[in-house]
């Protein structure tokens, strides 16, 4: 029988701490890695664990005023934020007065390729018929966009792209119109579109959901108000992390007075929320 050392075991024990201390340390780097390609391919780890990824910035820009445009204006993906805070951030009370947008379109104008960064609260804002291709707001705050024509042929039409952290509406109808809402992913929201209860223009606003992703929490997709005639048609509308339905795909309030109205439930009734059971998905 060979005599064993007693010193031998606690020999094998320091030979293996240098290797253990090395594989922990090679972990936690792939690790650290792995999060900081996460966050770069998306735009930010965070907005991922909302719900909405991100297309990665090709750059940043701070704006001191509201770029205003007349045609279109291509940001080639690149990061807009408020320097000065023009916009806020759209959670403090009466945030909706003495406000400016990040970006203000004139009738017919484009504004595509654009992400929003914080803050970004009334990002955008149409004076009249607008198209908004391919813009993400990383962190809404407060509105997202909001539509302000005046004729009733206004066509406002929002086209891919998405927006998070919504503290309330996401898009403000508060012009008269079309608005469609298309290919879109929304995450965290208060209601996506709400139609205006108390506005100067006594016109009925038609909107129109197509393609539309919605990820739990949220209110309302559409909110309209029924005594001026709005109208709601939803299709191909999925609302993820749901299961209790909480999301209300379409909600009417009523009275054309001035002053907020009340808003009752509704579901697709035939008259303002138009859309078949099969139109909305919850998964």
């Amino acid at each position: 029988m060979t005599a064993r050392s007693p010193h031998s075991g606690h020999r094998r024990s320091q030979n293996r701490t240098p290797i253990i201390a090395a594989v922990a340390a090679a972990v936690l780097s792939l690790a650290i890695a792995a999060q900081a390609a996460l966050a770069t391919e998306t735009g930010g780890a965070a907005a991922r664990m909302r719900g909405l990824a991100v297309p990665r910035a090709a750059g940043e820009e701070q704006l001191t005023a509201t770029r205003r445009v007349t045609d279109v204006f291509d940001g080639a993906l690149t990061r807009f934020t408020a320097a000065g805070a023009p916009a806020g951030d759209g959670r403090e009370k009466g945030r909706k007065e003495g406000r400016e947008p990040l970006f203000e379109l004139a009738d017919g104008a484009v504004l595509k390729n654009v992400v929003l960064g914080s803050p970004a609260s009334d990002g955008v804002r149409c004076l009249g018929s607008c198209t908004l291709e391919n813009v993400y707001w990383e962190d809404v705050g407060g509105d997202a966009a909001t539509f302000l024509g005046g004729s009733p042929d206004a066509r406002y039409v929002v086209s891919g792209g998405g927006a998070a952290r919504a503290a309330d509406e996401v898009f403000r109808f508060d012009g008269a119109g079309t608005l469609t809402v298309r290919d879109f992913a929304v995450a965290g929201f208060g209601t996506l579109v709400r139609s205006c209860g108390d506005c100067a223009k006594r016109l009925p606003r038609h909107v129109v959901l197509d393609d539309v992703t919605a990820t739990a929490p949220g209110g309302d997709l559409v909110a309209l108000n029924a005594g001026l005639g709005d109208t709601a048609r939803l299709s191909r509308v999925t609302v993820l992390g749901d299961s209790d339905r909480a999301i209300v795909p379409c909600r009417t309030f009523g009275g054309t007075g001035d002053g907020p109205a009340q808003k009752p439930d509704a579901t697709a009734d035939g008259v303002n929320c138009l859309f078949d059971r099969a139109d909305i998905a919850f998964r």
